[in-house]
C-alpha cells in the first residue's frame, strides 16, 4: 500500500501507567497498521519480563533482546508492522568523547534489538543536550554520523538511521540543517524523519508569543516549505510524522504551568500539548496540513505516516487512555486520507 498509519507507541501511554501489550491490541482494534516502537516501552515490557520488582531495575541487553523478539510476535499477531526504533538520543557532536564511545556501545546492542524486532531503521532526533556539552563543529557532527551510517551497513542486514530535527535541538532545530547533515553525510542508509511539528513548530509557531506565532510565520513556512520541496531528495525521506499542537492561553514563561527553568520552551510545549491533526476542539492550530502537502503531494512522499504524540494525557493513570488516543489517532488519520486524497 502507498500509505499506511502507524503510531508510536509512548503516544497510547507512559510505559510506566500503561502496558505495551495493552496499547498495541487497542492500536490494532483502531484501525492502526504500523507501530514506531518507543525505547522506554521495550524497556518496562523487558522489565517486566524479568519478575524486577522495581521500575529502576537495569535490565540486560540480553532481556531487551529477548523482550525484542517477544513485541515483534505480538505485533504479528496483531497484524501490526514495527517501522522502527526510536529515540536514540544524545548522540551528535559530543564533547567527551568517552560518552562518545559509551553510545556506540549501546548503540551496537540497538543493533541487535531491531534484528530481534525485525525492522532495519533507528531514529536519531537531534542533541538536546546543554551546549556546555555538545559542540556546533559541522565537521565532528558529520563524522559522528558517517560512524554510525558505516556500522549499519556493515550489518548482515544493514540498518538505516532516520535523522530528525526537533525543533528546541541545541545546534540542529531545523530541517533545512538536518538536511545538511543527511546531504554531508552520504550514505544510502541515511535520511531524514520529517516532522510536520518539528517543521512548523519552529519556523511558524512561538508557544511564548501572546499569538502563539513566530514573526512573519507564514511566509516564513511558505519560503521553507518551498525550499523542502526543491531540495530534499525523497528517497531519503524515511518516514514522515503527521501531528499538530495545542495554542496556548498565555505565553510559555516563567509562571507558566508548562515552564521549566532551564528547558527550551518549545520543548515544554512539545512534551506536554501535542495533539493529533484537526484536533481543532483540543486547541490544534499549527498549519500541519500545509506542510503534509509539501510534503506528500508536492515532494512525492508515499510510505508510513506515523503519528506522534506526546502530551500531559500519556501521564492520566486512566486505564482507557490507550483506547483513547488509539481512536483519536486513528480519527485524525481517517481525516488526513480525506483532506489529502490518500487513496
Amino acid at each position: 500500500m502507498k500509505f499506511f498509519p502507524v503510531i508510536t507507541s509512548m503516544s497510547l501511554g507512559r510505559a510506566w501507567l500503561h502496558s505495551l501489550q495493552e496499547k498495541l491490541q487497542k492500536a490494532s482494534s483502531a484501525g492502526f497498521s504500523g507501530i514506531e516502537l518507543f525505547y522506554e516501552d521495550l524497556e518496562y515490557f523487558a522489565r517486566s519480563r524479568s519478575g524486577a520488582q522495581s521500575n529502576d531495575t537495569p535490565v540486560s541487553p540480553t532481556q531487551l533482546i529477548m523482550a525484542a523478539a517477544e513485541i515483534r510476535k505480538l505485533c504479528q499477531a496483531l497484524d501490526l508492522t514495527i517501522i522502527g526504533l526510536q529515540p536514540f538520543l544524545f548522540y551528535e557532536g559530543l564533547l567527551d568523547r568517552k560518552e562518545h564511545a559509551a553510545r556506540i556501545e549501546k548503540l551496537l546492542v540497538w543493533f541487535d534489538i531491531v534484528d530481534a524486532l525485525d525492522v532495519d531503521t533507528i531514529q536519531i532526533p537531534s542533541n538536546f543536550l546543554p551546549e556546555s556539552q555538545i559542540t556546533s563543529d559541522l565537521d565532528v557532527i558529520i563524522a559522528d554520523m558517517v560512524e554510525v551510517a558505516e556500522l549499519g551497513a556493515n550489518r548482515a542486514r544493514p540498518i538505516r538511521f532516520a535523522f530528525e530535527n526537533l525543533c528546541w535541538g541545541t545546534h540542529i532545530d531545523k530541517w533545512e540543517q538536518a538536511w545538511q547533515v543527511v546531504q554531508l553525510v552520504n550514505r544510502p542508509n541515511f535520511g531524514v524523519c520529517l516532522d510536520t511539528f518539528n517543521i512548523a513548530g519552529r519556523v511558524w509557531a512561538d508557544p511564548t508569543s501572546a499569538d502563539g506565532k513566530a514573526k512573519d510565520a507564514d511566509a516564513a513556512l511558505e519560503s521553507s516549505l518551498e525550499r523542502l520541496v526543491n531540495t530534499v531528495d525523497i528517497s531519503k525521506v524515511f518516514y514522515i510524522q503527521l501531528v499538530d499542537a495545542e495554542k496556548l492561553e498565555t505565553p510559555l514563561v516563567e509562571g507558566h504551568e508548562y515552564y521549566s527553568q532551564g528547558q527550551p520552551a518549545r520543548m515544554s510545549w512539545s512534551r506536554n500539548a501535542r495533539c493529533f491533526m484537526y484536533e481543532t476542539d483540543r486547541g490544534a492550530y499549527l498549519p500541519v496540513e500545509m506542510v503534509a502537502r509539501a510534503i506528500i503531494h508536492k515532494l512525492g512522499y508515499q510510505g508510513p505516516v506515523s503519528m506522534e504524540l506526546f502530551s500531559r494525557t500519556m501521564s492520566d493513570p486512566d486505564p482507557a487512555v490507550p483506547h483513547q488516543h488509539a481512536i483519536r489517532g486513528i480519527e485524525s488519520w481517517k481525516r488526513i486520507v480525506q483532506a489529502l486524497s490518500l487513496h
